[in-house]
């Protein structure tokens, strides 16, 4: 059955934050997706090479950015590796998929078909550019949509995933729809940040992220409640706060740094917000 859209955006915050990434050129974002053509809006996971701050003056910088990028791609392979099993003819959807680079990843370990959604008009042109020139764009395909109701047909995907975006949206809402689209025995995997319930209301760092990205950070228990009440069962739960904290260091000291690296440092440092993934089939 398909559910047609009324409206792909269907509030003033949706309006605000459609704007909002219409009109980004973040070179946070431009500059490391020029490494290789894998545009991310995500963060970063894993060890660093801190010998990119000792290189030579005139490769330091592009030395940083990649170390950067290569964090980032490290984050969205360690997503894609809790899909599950992914056949060729099954279909995935990235929900809020920015400028593509998580979708083209998928196609290109899984083979199957990937669908991207995203409210701003800019990123999916983007993104869709991007496919045509390498030659995927019958496989991998963006569309202006709206993450609550996507209008595609129910049951449709074997995986949906959020990187980053989860925070833009009543959770209730958005599970409510990927109940609808993903198979029995399908794969929800999202990596987010929360607060931490234990610190009550959000403390002043995580305050300060939700200012600067126009969102709303939802505390940790409401992903786990949210799940069941819409017939998804965590099957696996990771604390990435440990693991992604060389990555706002490192990029605290690069020339990309936005002016929000502390307040993630502090956050993360102080125990009031966390990074988590969490992986959840369909039952």
């Amino acid at each position: 059955m398909t559910r047609p859209q009324t409206s792909i955006i269907d509030s003033p915050y949706q309006q605000s934050i459609a704007q909002y990434w219409n009109a980004e050129k973040n070179p946070v974002n431009l500059r490391l997706g020029e490494v290789d053509g894998l545009y991310h809006h995500h963060y970063g996971i894993g060890a660093v090479d801190w010998s990119v701050l000792d290189a030579a003056p005139d490769v330091r910088e592009q030395r940083v950015v990649e170390e950067l990028h290569r964090l980032e791609t490290a984050q969205a392979d360690f997503l894609l590796d809790n899909l599950g099993t992914v056949a060729g003819e099954d279909r995935l959807l990235d929900s809020g998929c920015g400028r593509g680079g998580s979708s083209v990843m998928a196609h290109q370990r899984f083979g199957c078909e990937v669908d991207g959604v995203s409210i701003s008009q800019t990123q999916v042109d983007f993104a869709n550019e991007r496919a045509g020139e390498l030659g995927i764009a019958g496989n991998v395909r963006y569309h202006l949509k709206n993450m609550l109701e996507t209008g595609f047909d129910t049951g449709t995907f074997q995986g949906i995933w959020n990187n980053e975006s989860t925070m833009y949206v009543d959770l209730s809402l958005l599970f409510e729809e990927y109940r609808r689209l993903l198979r029995r025995g399908g794969r929800y995997v999202c990596i987010t940040g929360c607060y931490n319930d234990t610190y009550g209301l959000p403390s002043r760092a995580v305050s300060t992220i939700n200012a600067h990205y126009i969102c709303d950070i939802h505390p940790r228990s409401t992903y786990f409640k949210e799940l069941a009440a819409n017939r998804m069962v965590p099957v696996s739960v990771v604390d990435l706060t440990a693991a992604t904290i060389p990555y706002w260091e490192l990029r605290a000291k690069s020339s990309l740094a936005t002016g929000i690296e502390q307040a993630f440092l502090d956050a993360y440092k102080d125990g009031s917000f966390q990074y988590l993934l969490i992986a959840a089939d369909r039952v």
